[in-house]
């Protein structure tokens, strides 16, 4: 199969982009909306995961594993983020 042929994976990269696409417009979307405080927090910490979702699209489409190291480095980011915020929340509510 030459690389300019569509094989399944290629359709499949393809419609998995278009996806992950629509759902960061979508993230960004309720990002600067709001309406709240934790709304916002949330959507950040989803288009952190479509990020790290890309990443890995893109590490599949290119043969690069390499590439992974990235979406693990922005997972933990995110994760240590999203504790973060609850950490803050508990603190806020409690006072």
């Amino acid at each position: 199969m030459t690389p300019g042929e569509l094989g399944p994976l290629s359709t499949a990269i393809r419609v998995a982009w278009v996806m992950l696409s629509a759902g960061l417009v979508l993230a960004f979307f309720r990002l600067v909306r709001g309406p709240s405080l934790p709304d916002r927090v949330v959507a950040l910490d989803l288009t952190a995961t479509l990020v790290v979702g890309m990443i890995a699209v893109d590490a599949i489409a290119s043969h690069q594993p390499v590439i992974l190291d990235a979406a693990i480095v922005v997972s933990l980011v995110a994760f240590v983020g999203t504790v973060a915020f609850a950490h803050y929340v508990e603190k806020r509510g409690s006072e």
